[in-house]
């Protein structure tokens, strides 16, 4: 390196450690005023969104080391989360601030529409055998393995010496073993979007998987409460809580396939503008958000089902965005074999306006979810040394049991990617945990065990998933 190269880099060094310094500043200022002025009311959450936005932001420099952003946004909120530890509560008010919830749930919304829109319905038919055994190995493996192995081996019967007296231990490990068949696709699905492989045939197995995972999931879950609470669940309540899985995911092609192009068409006679075309696209991930939410599914499932039926949907009524209509106009001047070629990719860039739409909305909610997924971590169910070794065990067991399951992706898929993808239990798992605590299955060693399981399958997801597909050929 010669001497200027190194000046320069010198002052581009320094300039970045004062602008450092200086954010470090305004933060502390921000911190000095708002609890001078109290945190009672929502304009307290306007502080809490920036100091998030702009931690989210700064974190991003693990990917200086090859890793994905979300792992940053992830570990920033464990750091942020577990201050107190250290007398520092600064920011301890943001776990229980209702709108910064608010905000955070509509970013993982928001994300797993993003997924959908960049998937197709035939992509997803093209995975669709792979994803169902996928998703059938990653329910049965870790269900079977923490009912009867791990659970009756970790826990013995004597260890719970205050069940109500509706629940046995056997209860316990049915429940434990419903819990591992959890899966959260949002970790998963930011990294292959951060990495560009979404459209990649074992990202399309991970997400149709997932969406399997989740009913199947669902399935367990209502099966083993009632169990729990009344002795006994009728085969008839299985194909209800099925059918109205099914009938949703169907629903939501039909209304997409036959639906949704007559309402962009009525739309577009009010106004053909940006803003209608963005309220439509929205309005209609929320609302599938909510439907999904009422027949008992995860408002996920409905938000990826929203973006996955408006791939279909072209917008031909609609005004094309400002650069398409700039380009369109300087190129009509040219000849026509330029005008064809640049008629091509004008086109692909107008069919994916939406994505464009939606994307900036995306930059300001998701990062917000991940950072608060990471404050929810509390590094305390660490230091016990019985629950930590407890929690480590069950968390092998559970990346095991979906790892298995990548085999079965079939012939020439990356089946450790698919397996990986599978890993993570994020706030599936928690949903999970906390249902089981409310009708008393769970005591708080158990959640504790719980808890560890979902920190270390969520925190490993992301650097493992980045490693092997930079060995694979699905990221080039």
């Amino acid at each position: 390196m010669n001497l200027r190269s190194m000046f320069t880099s010198f002052r581009l060094n320094s300039l970045s450690n004062k602008q450092i310094a200086f954010g470090i500043g305004l933060f502390m200022l921000g911190f000095e005023t708002v609890f001078a002025g109290g945190t009672s009311g929502f304009e307290s959450t306007f502080l809490w969104v920036a100091l998030l936005l702009i931690v989210a932001k700064l974190s991003g420099i693990i990917e200086k080391i090859k890793q994905p952003a979300v792992l940053g946004e992830l570990l920033i909120g464990v750091i942020l989360g577990n201050l107190a530890l250290v007398n520092i509560h600064w920011f301890e008010p943001i776990k229980t601030d209702m709108y910064v919830k608010f905000i955070a749930e509509l970013g993982v919304i928001i994300l797993l529409f993003q997924v959908g829109l960049e998937s197709t319905i035939n992509d997803m038919k093209k995975v669709g055998v792979p994803a169902l055994v996928v998703a059938l190995i990653g329910v049965i493996v870790p269900f079977a393995l923490g009912t009867f192995v791990v659970g009756p081996l970790l826990i013995p019967k004597d260890h719970f010496t205050t069940l109500p007296s509706n629940i046995t231990i056997d209860h316990v490990y049915l429940f434990l073993g419903a819990t591992l068949t959890a899966t959260s696709v949002g970790i998963t699905a930011r990294v292959f979007q951060d990495l560009n492989v979404l459209r990649s045939k074992e990202s399309q197995i991970v997400l149709g998987a997932a969406v399997i995972d989740d009913v199947l999931g669902l399935i367990i879950l209502a099966v083993v409460t009632a169990i729990i609470k009344v002795g006994s669940v009728s085969g008839l309540d299985v194909v209800i809580i099925l059918a109205k899985a099914i009938g949703f995911l169907v629903g939501a092609v039909v209304v997409g396939n036959y639906g949704a192009p007559l309402l962009t068409r009525f739309l577009s006679i009010i106004s053909k503008s940006g803003s209608m075309k963005f309220t439509f696209v929205i309005s209609f991930c929320l609302l599938f958000s909510y439907l999904a939410y009422l027949i008992g599914l995860a408002p996920i499932v409905g938000a990826f089902a929203a973006g996955l039926v408006l791939d279909q949907v072209h917008y031909k009524h609609f005004d094309s965005s400002l650069f398409v209509t700039e380009i369109r106009s300087i190129v009509s001047r040219g000849s026509t074999e330029l005008k064809n070629e640049i008629e091509i990719s004008l086109k692909k860039h107008d069919h994916h306006h939406v994505e464009e739409l939606v994307a900036p909305l995306g930059m300001f909610v998701t990062p917000v979810f991940f950072v608060l997924t990471g404050m929810m971590v509390d590094l305390r169910t660490f230091m016990q040394v019985e629950i930590l070794l407890s929690g480590l065990a069950i968390s092998a067991v559970a990346v095991a049991g979906k790892i298995l399951a990548g085999l079965g992706a079939g012939k020439g898929k990356n089946k450790l990617l698919v397996g990986i993808g599978m890993v993570p239990r994020g706030e599936v798992g928690l949903i999970f945990a906390s249902t089981g605590k409310a009708i008393g299955v769970v005591n708080d060693e158990i959640y504790s065990i719980i808890v560890i399981m979902v920190i270390v399958t969520t925190l490993m997801t992301p650097p493992l998933l980045s490693m092997v597909l930079k060995k694979s050929s699905v990221a080039h």
